[in-house]
């Protein structure tokens, strides 16, 4: 499973216009982080997919967007696992 998380990482690191990638479980623990992300944020953004669960407790996979002026985070849990996208928006 941690190569299959691996290739996965590295796979979505590697599309155009992201610069970071992370895995956490739902309690925060980080599963892995790759680009300009720091591991130190798995909890953080667990804890903002759990939140936003119980925004829209009618919907399955909620995907929450944050954005300031150079950078967008894409943060979307899927069953045990939260993963956030970090791309850069200033091109």
């Amino acid at each position: 499973m941690e190569r299959n998380l691996e290739k996965t990482m590295e796979d979505v690191n590697n599309t155009l216009g992201v610069t970071g990638c992370i895995l956490t479980d739902k309690s925060g623990l980080c599963l892995g982080a790759k680009g300009n992300i720091s591991a130190d944020s798995a909890g953080l953004i667990a804890a903002i997919a759990d939140q936003a669960a119980k925004l829209e407790p009618e919907s399955d996979l909620p995907i929450i967007t944050l954005q300031n002026d150079s950078r967008q985070c894409l943060i979307q849990r899927h069953g045990p696992v939260v993963g956030a996208i970090f791309k850069d928006t200033s091109q």
